[in-house]
Parts: structure tokens; C-alpha cells; sequence
């Protein structure tokens, strides 16, 4: 068969890094990366240190408004489908890359399989719940990380080609975490220790864009600090919102934080494995610190992965409103007072969600 795998974020580079390793056992891959993210920090390093075979295509498209982003890549891709002529596109998670791929191969009647297709946040001002919905009403294989998603696709009327898989996020963090170890000093670097600090993430639309939601977090991160380290990589994008609003130089000025540029997935799984909790609105980093099993305190009204929740092992702090509110005082609470009570049940699978996603491809 031939495959073209679509590509263009953080979180997708991590995903595919296993499952092009066992596609390329048996299958011919075309890896095309839409340029979505386009930075070493954001791109280059998790190819270099993750030994995915380098792109067929960079398309090069970088940022701009979600309209435009996502009809040049289609634009784009396109023209690449009807050139390479292949029998499956394969697309992972909720970008616009995503989206753009199904839509493009769709229109083409190519086939497109979906990893990691179901999750839902039942809230369609968040851009990405309207590009994982999508995608998964065309596309015509489903590879579902958790019952949970299993359920959302059946309740949506989903039922054939949907297959539950496990997640491949669970091959990776088990796959690489030995070698993370070896191949990192970031922890001597910061000069932090295990459970000494919080890490931290915010990038969503949500919070960097309203300038109230990251001011309460940014008030909570400097309380926090009076008592413990936090380390902060800082997407691009947030630098730009914190400079914005004039945060910026007041995380900097306090003691005890560690802004820091965006981190590789090696790097980014020895802090995520030896923090004291985790705080995020990253989906990725809610299921990193579940599998790390690390308390974490997700900064919206919901969790991309309800299951993490449902488990006790993550905590919203977000309050429902018109719209998603943080306040300081929820954020500070949750740090000193949450801490799961259960052992974790067996959510994501057995760590074999790669394997099994390349033997459902050809089958």
C-alpha cells in the first residue's frame, strides 16, 4: 500500500513517530508536513530526536487565521493526492492540518483513517472539537484511543470502520521514557529535583486570548511561587499574548518561575515524569501526565479526556459561564488541595496501539 501520512503539529509529530516505524515494515510512506508548526522548538527537534523519517514535502504554510490556514493547505495537498495517487491518507488529532488532509482526500474519494478520532469536548467554539468532529463524520477508518471514544462515535451514529485501538501516545511515553532519561540533563540544568515543582503549559485560544483568563493564571503562577518552583515552556504564541497584555516581565521578575523555551519530547517527558503536579490546558499533556502518573490541574471548564477525570486523576478548574473563566483562587486551591485517591484503571490501552493500527490499515 502506499500511505500518506499528513502532518503539521507538536503533538502529531509524537503521535505518528512509532506508527510510521511499523507502516514502513511493510508499506510505502509519503510523509507530507504542512508547516502548521514551523520552528525548531516546535518541529525539527522532534524528527531529530525521535528518528522520524524525515518529510517527502514541507508545505511551508506557517500561521495565519484559521480560514486561510486551513484552505491553503488544502490548496496545497491537493495537488500532492493527485500527484502521488494514494491508497489511504492517514491524519492524526484536531489541527487544521487535520482537517484540511480528510477534506482534500475526501473530495478525492481517497480514503482517509483517523488517529485518535472520538474524543469530544462537546463545545464547538473551540476549534479544535469542530476539526476532530468533522473528520470524523468523513472519515472511513476511525482508531479510537479509549471506550470513552468508542461510545461518542456510536452516539454520533459511527459505527462502521471504527476500531479501539489504545492510544499511541501510551507506545511513545513508554517506548522513549528510559531514553529520556540518558539523553537529558534538563533537570540539572533548571536545578530542580524530583517533586520540587510544578509544570506548567497554557496555549489554548481560550487563555492566551482573553486577556482576563491569562492574567488570573499568570496572578496564580506568582502566588504559587512564594512556595514552590514552577517551569514554564512557553509556546510562541503565548509569548506573544503575555508580552501583550504585560506579563511577560512580571513571571520573569519572580523568583522560582523558569520561563523556558519549548522543549523537546524527550526533555519534555523527564519534567513531566519527576514534576510535583502538572498544570495545562493541553490535551496532550493531560493523558503525558496520567500515563506519568502525576496529579493534574487542566486550566479550562473541560478535559479533552474525561476519562483522566472520571479516574481521579485530573481536576478542571475552569468555571462555566457564557464562556470559560479562570480564577486565581480556583487555580491556587487545586495545587494545595488535590490529590488522586485510586490506584489508575487501564484506560489507554496496552501500549500495542501502533501494531494494531498498521494491522487494521490493510486489513
Amino acid at each position: 500500500m502506499k500511505i500518506i501520512t499528513v502532518l503539521g503539529a507538536r503533538s502529531q509529530f509524537i503521535k505518528a513517530a512509532l506508527v510510521s516505524r511499523e507502516l514502513r515494515k511493510k508499506h510505502t510512506e509519503i510523509i507530507i508536513h504542512t508547516g502548521q508548526h514551523y520552528n525548531h522548538e516546535l518541529s525539527d527537534i522532534f524528527f531529530e530526536e525521535m528518528n522520524i523519517p524525515q518529510p517527502d514535502y514541507n508545505l511551508g504554510i506557517g500561521s495565519d487565521t484559521h480560514a486561510r490556514q486551513t484552505g491553503q493547505i488544502m490548496i496545497e495537498l491537493e495537488a500532492l493526492f493527485l500527484k502521488e495517487k494514494p491508497d489511504v491518507v492517514l491524519v492524526y488529532g484536531d489541527t487544521n492540518s487535520t482537517l484540511a488532509a480528510a477534506l482534500a482526500a475526501v473530495k478525492l474519494h481517497i480514503p482517509v483513517a483517523h488517529v485518535e478520532a472520538g474524543p469530544r469536548m462537546n463545545d464547538k467554539a473551540i476549534p479544535e472539537e469542530v476539526n476532530r468532529v468533522v473528520t470524523d463524520h468523513i472519515s472511513s477508518m476511525l482508531f479510537a484511543p479509549t471506550p470513552v471514544c468508542m461510545d461518542n462515535l456510536h452516539r454520533e451514529g459511527l459505527t462502521q470502520g471504527v476500531y479501539l485501538t489504545g492510544d499511541v501516545m501510551l507506545d511513545c511515553f513508554m517506548h522513549f521514557s528510559k531514553e529520556a532519561e540518558k539523553r537529558t540533563g534538563i533537570m540539572d540544568n533548571l536545578g530542580i529535583e524530583k517533586s520540587d515543582y510544578l509544570l506548567v503549559t497554557v496555549h489554548r485560544a481560550s487563555n492566551t486570548d482573553t486577556e482576563e483568563n491569562l492574567r488570573e493564571i499568570c496572578k496564580a503562577f506568582i502566588e504559587l511561587a512564594k512556595e514552590i518552583k514552577l517551569v514554564f515552556p512557553v509556546h510562541p504564541r503565548t509569548e506573544k499574548y503575555l508580552k501583550q497584555y504585560g506579563l511577560y516581565q512580571a513571571l520573569i521578575d519572580t523568583p522560582n518561575i523558569h520561563l523556558i523555551k519549548p522543549v523537546g519530547y524527550l526533555e519534555m517527558l523527564v519534567l513531566t515524569k519527576n514534576a510535583g503536579k502538572i498544570l495545562t490546558d493541553s490535551g496532550s499533556l493531560q493523558k503525558e501526565a496520567y500515563f506519568a502518573k502525576i496529579p493534574c490541574i487542566t486550566l479550562d471548564t473541560v478535559s479533552a479526556w474525561p476519562e483522566t477525570v472520571e479516574d481521579g486523576w485530573n481536576i478542571v478548574v475552569g468555571e462555566e459561564t457564557d464562556r470559560q473563566q479562570l480564577r486565581r483562587e480556583n487555580i491556587i486551591n487545586a495545587v494545595k488541595s488535590f490529590e488522586p485517591n485510586k490506584k489508575q484503571q487501564n484506560i489507554f490501552g496496552n501500549g500495542k496501539a501502533a501494531e494494531k493500527i498498521c494491522d487494521l490499515l490493510v486489513c
